[in-house]
């Protein structure tokens, strides 16, 4: 038997859909879903990088700022339509705050 939370969510789920076409959806926990893609832990943006690497692989290995910096750099012109300007100035914000952060070590 489904509880009361299920219903609301199955609920809000169906009118929410009434807004998305036909081929991107949300599914009743939320995820929204994209032609059968995971948007939520393979999102397309992060995976079409040419070498077929996920941008996460290579990322895991560095600090925070680095990390977020390539991960602007890999999905610049991916995920907005201004030619990639947006995600590259989150990359210089966050290679700023890592050359910062290196100065005051000294």
């Amino acid at each position: 038997m489904k509880s009361k939370t299920d219903n609301v969510d199955t609920i809000m789920t169906e009118e929410l859909n009434k807004y998305f076409p036909d081929n991107q959806k949300l599914t009743p926990s939320g995820k929204a879903v994209l032609c059968g893609l995971d948007l939520v832990n393979h999102p397309p943006h992060y995976t079409k990088h040419p070498s077929g690497i996920e941008c996460i692989d290579i990322t895991r290995h560095m600090c925070f700022n680095l990390g977020n910096a390539l991960k602007y750099i890999w999905r610049a012109d991916l995920k907005h339509d201004d030619g990639g300007v947006e995600d590259l100035q989150k990359a210089v914000f966050y290679l700023n705050d890592q050359i910062e952060l290196l100065k005051q070590k000294r």
